[in-house]
């Protein structure tokens, strides 16, 4: 079973070396709100024919240039996905990555988000699933 996550993660990887372009407008970002906005423009889940809704959240770094800085990194997904829930979840992910990329950074966010890991929540679920509460 851990082949296959690493199967998965390097899949994503490839995905990611590709040219990468802004696909979601000119508009600068300037604080971290707007790193989370930016990337949402450019969230497209599978649809449900393929995968069923998950949430998947991933830790990513940019560079000054607004470049992803190493790799990025699957923190968590959805307890009940299937594996081919989670690999088409993964590769969407990558996509939306790969279209946000280069963050149009202004001057002053770049030094600030430079190096900074940042989790991105991605969810395609209307709500969250219950939790279990338990009592002391």
């Amino acid at each position: 079973m851990a082949r296959r996550g690493e199967k998965l993660l390097l899949a994503a990887a490839l995905l990611l070396s590709g040219v990468s372009g802004t696909a979601a407008g000119d508009a600068q970002v300037n604080t971290i709100q707007d790193i989370f906005r930016h990337l949402r423009t450019c969230w497209k889940p599978p649809p449900p024919a393929k995968a069923r809704p998950i949430d998947i959240t991933v830790v990513v770094s940019f560079n000054r240039s607004g470049n992803i800085l190493g790799h990025p990194r699957i923190s968590y997904e959805s307890a009940e996905a299937s594996d081919d829930d989670r690999l088409q979840y993964r590769i969407a992910v990558m996509e939306a990555l790969q279209r946000c990329t280069p963050m149009p950074f202004t001057d002053a966010m770049a030094g600030a988000a430079a190096g900074r890991p940042f989790a991105i929540q991605f969810r395609s679920r209307r709500t969250s699933p219950p939790t279990q509460e338990r009592r002391a």
